[in-house]
């Protein structure tokens, strides 16, 4: 029995969506794996809180025009614009703001470090907010995702100052990964209330970008873009790939596998960020390293093979 087939198997599932399964995780930490290199073109463009606005807006548009075509329901009731709302200001809003303003003050490569413990987070808010008991396979599977993370991340962090305003941009992305979890909370919740994956979506990026402009306004931010075709390029991939496509294939995948598999994405998407880095920077892979991927690449197939976590 193959390896693919072996994890299918474990986790009582048809072929056919445990190979949606597997592409949605390839797809999501692809999008995501080069988000962290395209926000560097947008850097001194304009300002991050306004640049975010703008990516998460479009994004909205864009899920709302999806809709249309598929002649899918874009109207919510009452619950589910609650938990819509909720998904946009806890991870839209709060999170990608928090996230920006961490990679400021402290290097990215600590900042990817506390957000592989999304998965570990994502059980326990889920045992508190559902009551769901987690097995020992997906605890075991959660820390070998922290694990991989920091020995591939090893040489950036130890190099690292981590004076008052490192502590401050720790502070920043912990918090962050706070408001990710409560907003999967709110995703399930959503779920719970019958929206579709598109709409509530769409709606959950259109209540995030609006709350940060609000933001943006009452500090005078400046909204000018100096556009260029790097700005540009980077804006796309952004906005499509890495938020309509990441999005919609993530909480599909949250919602048939559970929201902590789905968050072990922030364990395997530093992995292609560090691919990245080799072919763009001349980054090198020590040994440290390639045992890191190892272990984040067993987290994830721990996960697969555990039950709904």
């Amino acid at each position: 029995m193959s390896t693919h087939q072996s994890i299918g198997a474990a986790a009582g599932e048809p072929a056919s969506t445990q190979w949606l399964d597997l592409t949605a995780i390839a797809v999501c930490t692809l999008c995501w794996g080069t988000t962290w290199y395209a926000i560097t073109w947008q850097l001194g463009a304009a300002d991050p809180v306004v640049s975010v606005v703008y990516r998460f807006a479009f994004a909205a548009l864009l899920l709302f025009a999806w809709c249309a075509l598929r002649r899918e329901k874009i109207a919510l009731t009452r619950a589910q614009h609650v938990a819509a709302f909720g998904v946009g200001f806890s991870t839209f809003t709060i999170n990608y703001t928090l996230v920006y303003w961490a990679e400021e003050r402290v290097t990215s490569a600590v900042v990817a470090v506390l957000f592989a413990t999304m998965a570990f987070a994502n059980l326990i808010g889920f045992r508190i907010a559902f009551g769901q008991r987690p097995s020992l396979l997906a605890w075991a599977a959660a820390s070998l995702g922290i694990a991989g993370v920091a020995l591939l991340s090893w040489e950036e962090i130890a190099s690292a100052q981590f004076g008052a305003r490192a502590m401050t941009g720790i502070l920043m992305t912990l918090t962050g990964v706070v408001a990710a979890v409560i907003g999967n909370i709110f995703a399930r919740r959503g779920e719970i209330a019958g929206t579709s994956v598109a709409a509530s979506t769409g709606w959950a990026m259109a209540y995030g970008a609006g709350a940060l402009a609000v933001f943006a306004l009452a500090a005078g931010r400046a909204w000018a873009v100096h556009v260029s075709w790097p700005y540009v390029l980077s804006f796309l991939h952004l906005s499509v790939n890495g938020s309509v496509v990441a999005f919609l294939m993530y909480y599909g995948l949250a919602r048939r596998r559970g929201y902590a598999t789905a968050s072990y994405i922030s364990s395997l998407a530093p992995i292609l960020a560090m691919l990245m880095s080799s072919l763009f920077e001349g980054k090198s892979w020590g040994v440290m390293a390639l045992g890191g991927i190892v272990l984040a690449l067993l987290g994830q197939v721990l996960l697969l093979r555990a039950r709904r976590a």
